[in-house]
């Protein structure tokens, strides 16, 4: 589910199966013919459009070329129609002020018919959720601002939202900015997600909305301070490129946190895991470490809400981590980190190996010095190299 933890089956929700557009698409021309609901609830009030410049800071979510608008209409300083060119000719709807990157463009039957679904669902989603708090004795709002405690937020931060349902964190962390911070907001269905402007627009708070999916973002690398998401990663049909998406987006340094339902291992058996699981199966998601980034650096991981909601929090590195593999090791094996892995040959004999290790005893070198010299001599020997 999207922005949400309730078990009640009626107002479950995930992303899989939660797609905002039509996703029509022009085999000729390889490109999409977006079509999704309009937003006949939203009004131009300078909070939920696309803000005049905006058009420029996206990115084609397939290829992350730049963009053109074509056809655009501003009204007020925002841009409320118009379409999104791609250099590969990727084309993305902005309807009412609200640009559709959804991709991939040619959807599935299955989701054709599950975004009818979660469309249907929208009412009952907000008014069932509090049943989640209740049922662990929680408070909603503590809750959710120690989530947001993990971003790290500054005034002026620049926030990614993944996921950001009827806004009920969104509200939480748009609290936390100044002026010269930001929120976008992304999300897949267009219903939750006009629930989420209208909550904006209700506090004050400035956002950046758009129509996404969570693991393939219309975002250029590093553009973000942050990045949250809660509640919908257990249902993405990529979660390894979510969480890759993600750190992609946010600027190194910066931190990611992210969670959705997940009964602990260590309570899978009790009376417990089982009343909550037979109600929502999907505490029986595994724990997704494994498909962490390899950007990712500090992981922590909790359970909170009644322990049966992971919440893991990184800080985004770049690359690989890095270390000095190259500083000779103390002892009688020698090398080094890297020569142990990188320097290893075919084995010996029995016999050749013991006298191996009694010669290099006897000269008091390592087992790496000894047989970096035996072997370089027997080489140079046997090629007529002197060097």
């Amino acid at each position: 589910m999207i922005d949400a933890f309730c078990f009640v089956a009626v107002v479950h929700r995930h992303q899989s199966v939660a797609w905002c557009s039509a996703g029509d698409f022009d085999k000729s021309s390889g490109t999409s013919v977006l079509q999704y609901p309009t937003f006949s609830i939203l009004t131009r009030t300078g909070i939920g459009a696309m803000q005049s410049g905006q058009e420029n800071f996206y990115v084609d979510p397939v290829t992350r070329g730049r963009l053109a608008l074509r056809d655009g209409l501003e009204v007020e300083g925002e841009i409320v129609e118009g379409v999104l060119v791609s250099e590969a000719g990727n084309l993305f709807e902005i309807r009412e002020g609200i640009p559709n990157f959804v991709y991939p463009f040619e959807l599935p039957e299955i989701d054709r018919r599950s975004l009818k679904l979660s469309e249907d669902r929208v009412d009952a989603y907000d008014r069932y959720l509090p049943l989640t708090f209740q049922t662990y004795g929680e408070d909603e709002s503590q809750v959710r601002n120690a989530m947001a405690d993990k971003l790290g937020l500054a005034h002026d931060s620049i926030v990614l939202e993944v996921g950001a349902g009827t806004g009920r964190d969104s509200e939480v962390i748009a609290r936390r900015l100044g002026k010269n911070g930001r929120l976008y907001i992304q999300d897949i269905s267009p219903s939750f997600l006009a629930r989420n402007v209208i909550r904006m627009r209700e506090i004050g708070a400035s956002a950046e909305p758009a129509l996404a999916n969570g693991y393939y973002l219309p975002f250029p690398d590093n553009s973000f301070d942050a990045c949250f998401s809660f509640g919908g990663i257990n249902g993405f049909a990529d979660i390894r490129r979510a969480f890759a998406e993600m750190a992609r987006v946010t600027k190194p340094g910066g931190k990611v946190v992210v969670g959705d339902e997940n009964m602990p291992i260590w309570l899978r058996e009790t009376e417990f895991a089982r009343i909550l699981i037979n109600s929502n199966p999907e505490f029986s998601y595994p724990l997704p470490l494994e498909m962490l980034p390899v950007e990712a650096r500090k992981v922590s991981v909790e359970w909170i809400i009644g322990g049966v909601f992971y919440l893991i929090d990184f800080v985004v590195g770049e690359g690989q981590p890095s270390a000095d593999f190259d500083f000779p090791i103390p002892g009688v094996r020698g090398g080094t980190h890297r020569t142990r892995l990188y320097g290893q040959l075919e084995g010996v004999s029995l016999e050749t190996k013991e006298l191996a290790l009694a010669a290099r005893a006897k000269t008091g070198k390592s087992m790496h010095h000894w047989l970096d010299e035996v072997v370089l001599q027997a080489a140079r020997k046997d090629i007529g190299s002197t060097e």
